[in-house]
């Protein structure tokens, strides 16, 4: 990390609450979370808009995670392309996952899915191109408006947080690189 944060044996208040919680659940605190108590009033909001946009996503959890890891690719942020390799390879095996990452049109998904993802993708490229045609086809696949705004939501957050990793010196953590130097050198499309 290329600057001071709150380490874990330091926390206090709500940013102990965050690490006590990521403990919990991960076994660590990530480096994704410890670098936003670089500002300590930020870390908190930031962590509840994550879990808002996340837990409540109404396309469900994998959906989430796939438009994350197609982000990640054009972002590019290596970070979160290790860690979302690593959680979508455990829902969908690595050869689906493999096969996201080199075309998603091309990879098993739905067209519903594929509509999602390039939604998203668009969203990371360049946003002011984004037209009632592309919303309209959207809709055309099954997808209200508020699965619309979920997936602008969690392309345009993932954007802003994949970016503040890499500012920020935030490097993945070991377990979450893969075994095949392959696989590691597809995952890091940033920050080598």
């Amino acid at each position: 990390m290329f600057i001071k944060t709150v380490e874990p044996s330091e926390a206090t208040g709500e940013i102990a609450a965050v690490y006590e919680a990521e403990i919990s659940s991960m076994g660590q605190v990530m480096q994704a979370t410890q670098c936003w108590s670089a500002r300590p009033d930020i870390i908190a909001p930031i962590e509840n808009l994550l879990h808002r946009i996340r837990d409540g996503f109404s396309l469900g959890l994998l959906n989430f995670r796939l438009i994350t890891f197609v982000v990640a690719g054009d972002v590019p942020s290596s970070y979160c392309s290790h860690v979302y390799f690593r959680s979508l390879s455990g829902e969908l095996g690595r050869d689906q996952v493999l096969a996201i990452r080199t075309d998603y049109r091309n990879a098993g998904l739905s067209e519903q899915q594929v509509e999602m993802l390039a939604y998203a993708q668009q969203i990371t490229r360049d946003a002011s191109k984004i037209t009632e045609a592309d919303i309209q086809r959207l809709r055309d696949e099954g997808l209200t408006d508020v699965n619309i705004a979920d997936i602008a939501l969690a392309a345009s957050f993932r954007n802003f947080m994949s970016r503040y990793f890499d500012a920020v010196g935030a490097t993945v953590e070991p377990e979450f690189l893969d075994d095949d130097p392959d696989v590691r050198e597809m995952m890091a499309v940033g920050r080598k």
